[in-house]
């Protein structure tokens, strides 16, 4: 077993491991087109590197649809359209759908405005924010992108606390291609990581970073485990007090300001992943002119990344940048999955009357 291929690891072409995790969301209730869409951004995040919220989440979703918390089949709904401003309901719908749709009106909206907000509430689990950030900048817009999320106990302690109170509440910025730089895609936790990464570590028996996490009693911790007792410990925002701030605004805005509800406890908690977005997409050509703005931010993006590196092995690098990487890794060697994770999985598909076919060799 050599080290790109490590133990307890199975490697599953992309396109096989979108069809098995297509198929399990069709055996569970959901039309073609919902199912491919759901299991097309999965397995994107894990192309990207960010298996916390790739085909890892496929055992809590399907759990919550037989719970019927999460409602496959169920389209976004426009609450207001008010020119430039959107307010849209996911009506617990997939997020991978019902967040599409609403970036689908924004950009309709920016294409007559010159800049659109849209706020999305009661959208269950959006994914990879980034994935909005990528489709925005793929049409040619800049977007910025706060989220919260309740319907769950809360997993991030406010700087200074031993307990927590928020979701891991992400951010994310997202810039068009300008000139021969791909898009630049800023997409971050507002806590030190995604609890999803303390799952994948706990499923590799790993342990966490120092300063990741804190116990039952609010004490340091690598242990991932305290993510999944009773009561259980919390992760913490990433740069102290900044993420500390940070996380608030999102709550703030993608929670209070769309409608969409905070973590505070008066809402209901259970397994629930409730998501609600706060976007805004902006036009460049509206503002600084986009040659200008281009010109700019291709200038800056150079001098930035021409700098003389700390390490000789380690190039500077942007936003977005290790994603592209990973993909091009992932697509060509497989998507490398944890050999709990894949049990889980594979668990849920039998559940639903089939048995997964990695197609893999060197688990």
């Amino acid at each position: 077993m050599d080290a790109t291929h490590p133990a307890g690891t199975v490697f599953v072409d992309h396109d096989r491991l979108r069809a098995i995790i297509g198929r399990i969301f069709s055996e569970a209730g959901s039309a073609d087109a919902e199912a491919q869409a759901v299991a097309g951004h999965l397995v994107e995040a894990n192309l990207a590197g960010h298996d916390s919220h790739g085909v890892g989440m496929v055992p809590h979703y399907i759990q919550n649809v037989r719970a019927g918390l999460l409602k496959p089949n169920t389209q976004s709904a426009v609450v207001s359209d008010a020119g430039a401003i959107l307010v849209v309901d996911g009506q617990n719908g997939y997020g991978q759908v019902v967040a599409a749709e609403a970036m689908e009106l924004g950009l309709a909206k920016v294409l007559e405005h010159g800049i659109a907000l849209v706020a999305l509430r009661n959208s269950h689990h959006i994914g990879r924010v980034g994935a909005w950030g990528e489709m925005c900048a793929g049409a040619g817009f800049v977007s910025i992108h706060y989220v919260n999320a309740h319907g769950h106990e809360p997993i991030v302690a406010p700087f200074g606390g031993a307990e927590a109170r928020f979701a891991t509440n992400p951010y994310c910025c997202a810039l068009p291609a300008m000139g021969d730089r791909p898009m630049t895609v800023l997409d971050m936790a507002t806590s030190v990581v995604a609890l999803g990464k303390v799952r994948v570590a706990l499923n590799k028996g790993e342990q966490m970073t120092p300063g990741t996490l804190i116990d039952q009693q609010g004490q340091p911790t690598t242990e991932p485990g305290v993510m999944y007792e009773t009561p259980r410990g919390a992760l913490l925002p990433i740069g102290a007090h900044k993420g500390y701030g940070l996380a608030l605004m999102c709550e703030m805005l993608g929670g209070a300001l769309t409608g969409g509800g905070t973590s505070h406890p008066r809402h209901e908690r259970s397994t629930n992943i409730i998501n609600n977005m706060l976007t805004i997409i902006i036009d460049p050509d509206r503002v600084a002119g986009d040659d200008i703005f281009a010109a700019a931010a291709a200038e800056m993006m150079d001098y930035v990344t021409d700098v003389r590196p700390s390490d000789a092995d380690r190039p500077v690098l942007v936003p977005g940048d290790p994603e592209r990487a990973s993909r091009t890794e992932r697509r060509a060697g497989g998507v490398p999955i944890d050999e709990t994770t894949w049990a889980q999985i594979a668990e849920v598909a039998e559940s639903l009357g089939f048995t997964p076919d990695t197609g893999d060799a060197t688990g």
